[in-house]
């Protein structure tokens, strides 16, 4: 049976993929790559995924993992930023042990972002000679339950440098059903680059008011400036990186052009992408 390796299993993405490769026919052993297989046992088996120890930061663990698998879904964890550091040697092995096809998750405009982590491991994977697929999500409606939260939940505001920005947008769940598609039939994905998005296109003052509808609460947007930006949260705990790569997401688009809208989802899943209204409908409780 064609094996198949999902890094990532405990965070957002890698979640939805197990969750809709769970849901769907397939010929494919599903296997989880985690630091802790005793700890992750018990969720795994919802997913009907084997764990294997698969640690980015560990070399050693990347042939005993690889060696067996024909397909990988690779991910970036958000803390690790030196490509050369993890991902050649990671690549290295992926090549070593002769797996037919990666299913990176990138990100959109990637393309045009030569500096950025994801451009660099495009590339090393491009280099690689091994088949591949890049998805190049859109914003992920997602961080509302994640990196904005606090200040939703908390101030029932969104605040974020992004001004009037418009942004596409892509709920993880669909992100995931395209993922599981292609790593059920990569074939037909060979060399591909598809920007995921759903059909909207939306500043964040547009997603206060839908959410502001939707969870019946006046949900205001605010857009400071650079310096309150950091020094807020600063004071709330951030760590400088982390700041910047907020800056980097939602203040640089106020002078990029506005990213395109794609089909792709309906393309290669069958299905309609969810609207930022079905995703707030669908997490109301834990937006309240």
């Amino acid at each position: 049976m064609t094996k198949a390796l999902i890094t990532g299993p405990a965070g957002t993405v890698g979640k939805s993929v197990l969750e809709n490769l769970s849901e769907r026919e397939h010929e494919l052993e599903i296997f989880a790559g985690v630091r802790n297989k005793k700890k992750s046992s018990e969720l795994l088996k919802t997913f009907r995924a084997k764990p294997v120890q698969f640690d980015f930061t560990d070399s050693k663990t990347f042939m005993p993992a690889l060696e067996k698998m024909d397909y990988l879904f690779l991910l970036r964890p958000p803390q690790i930023s030196d490509v050369e550091q993890y991902f050649a040697p990671l690549l290295q092995a992926v090549k070593q042990a002769k797996i037919s096809h990666i299913v990176f998750l990138s990100v959109q405009g990637v393309e045009k972002s030569k500096w950025i982590p994801h451009h660099q491991i495009e590339t090393l994977i491009k280099n690689s000679g091994v088949d591949y697929t890049f998805l190049r999500p859109a914003y992920f409606m997602q961080n509302f339950l994640t990196t904005l939260h606090s200040d939703l939940v908390q101030h029932q505001r969104i605040y974020l440098p992004a001004g009037k920005a418009k942004f596409t947008l892509i709920d993880v769940k669909d992100l995931g059903a395209v993922a599981a598609h292609i790593l059920a039939a990569p074939q037909q994905h060979i060399g591909k680059a598809y920007d995921i998005t759903n059909n909207e296109l939306l500043t964040f003052g547009d997603m206060a008011e839908q959410l502001s509808k939707g969870l019946g609460k006046n949900i205001c947007f605010k857009s400071p400036t650079l310096l309150s930006f950091f020094i807020t949260k600063k004071k709330e705990g951030l760590s400088v990186g982390y700041i910047l790569v907020l800056i980097m997401l939602h203040y640089l688009p106020r002078f990029q052009k506005t990213p395109p809208t794609t089909n792709w989802v309906k393309e290669i899943t069958g299905k309609t992408p969810n609207t930022f209204n079905d995703f707030i409908a669908r997490h109301k409780n834990s937006l309240a």
